[in-house]
């Protein structure tokens, strides 16, 4: 088991500490109950079968929980897993040496499928449906196909983008799910179980604090239960209360609706900069100093489900939620399809 597909960037330390929080079954995943009760009906009636079970995607943004419930899929069934990614598949021979290496009944799980390059993604056509592969041996006329038998196993494939998925790809999946956010409840409970196994004394309150600043997401709530640590332990406090929990965010700069510093400065540059827009992608990126990807990928979603700012064909346009966040009277004028509270001033 590769524990670096918890977060290619993430560090040695981050990667133990993810690694050492994540449930372990089924029962022991909080959140997404509709996912679990589905998933657990595929995996026991595969066990009830002695087969190996349909192939899975996992859809969802990051940090849902893709991952550990590809750990948990080959926890449960007793079988190795094996990890690899889309876009370290650069190649059809890439993906057959690891097809090849497979057991029967293994669950390999490929992260970002949408991101495998033709060949390798024609290959795995076979291999899911058939499994198959060919592997082409010689160039040119004289090249010959020689066909590998593979055992069964269960493909699980995790994308952030279903929509980038092809049709014949994603036909092969035999169970499909959508993995949402996460409410405040389920989150303050992940923070409580987390906290549990670091050993954090962390009271019920901190725990709703740190959840609802969490952006409903587990891996940010656990990361953000961290924070929260170190300042408990480098202040001298015994135990988390909320008032510590508010601190420590606050001095890490996550706000109370779990906006950082990248979410406030682009809906600053929108606001005060712009007059709240339209403005173009590419000149918002540039006045907070950041990469376009960084700021379509990382602020604009979160601040798009918040309600704070919308896309438009001229381009990005803050809302009256996003004047009312950072404090700023909206202008009058403001068209109605931006004005969530057309009774506030």
């Amino acid at each position: 088991m590769d524990d670096s597909a918890v977060d290619p960037h993430a560090t040695v330390e981050e990667r133990d500490y993810e690694a050492a929080l994540r449930p372990r079954s089924l029962a022991e995943f909080e959140g997404q109950p509709r996912v679990r009760e589905q998933l657990g009906l595929v995996l026991d009636a595969a066990l009830h079968r002695g087969t190996a079970p349909d192939h899975v995607l996992l859809s969802g943004p990051p940090g849902l929980g893709k991952t550990t419930l590809a750990m948990i899929i080959a926890a449960e069934l007793g079988v190795g897993l094996r990890i690899s990614s889309g876009p370290a598949i650069q190649h059809a021979g890439d993906l057959a040496a690891i097809l090849s290496g497979l057991a029967e009944g293994d669950v390999l799980f490929l992260d970002e499928i949408h991101r495998l390059s033709r060949p390798a993604e024609e290959m795995l056509y076979l291999a899911m449906e058939d499994y198959r592969v060919d592997v082409i041996v010689g160039k040119g006329p004289g090249a010959t196909a020689i066909p590998i038998e593979l055992p069964p196993f269960t493909l699980v494939g995790a994308t952030t983008r279903a929509g980038m998925l092809p049709g014949p790809l994603r036909d092969r999946f035999g169970f499909t799910a959508q993995l949402d956010f996460y409410d405040p409840a389920d989150l303050a409970f992940i923070v409580g179980a987390s906290s549990s196994k670091l050993g954090i004394r962390i009271d019920d309150d901190a725990r709703v604090e740190i959840a609802r600043r969490s952006r409903g997401t587990p891996r940010i709530a656990n990361r953000l239960l961290r924070r929260v640590r170190d300042f408990a332990q480098v202040k001298g406090h015994e135990v988390a209360t909320r008032d510590v929990a508010r601190a420590a965010l606050e001095l890490y700069e996550v706000d109370e609706r779990g906006l950082d510093r990248l979410d406030r400065g682009v809906l600053d540059a929108l606001i005060r900069l712009f007059d709240g827009g339209p403005v173009g992608l590419s000149t918002l990126a540039l006045s907070v100093g950041e990469e376009i990807e960084t700021v379509s990928e990382v602020a604009e979603p979160f601040l798009i489900r918040e309600g704070m700012l919308v896309r438009t064909p001229r381009g990005r346009i803050a809302t009256r939620a996003g004047y009312r966040h950072l404090g700023v009277r909206p202008p009058s004028t403001m068209p109605a399809l931006f004005d969530d509270d057309p009774g506030t001033p």
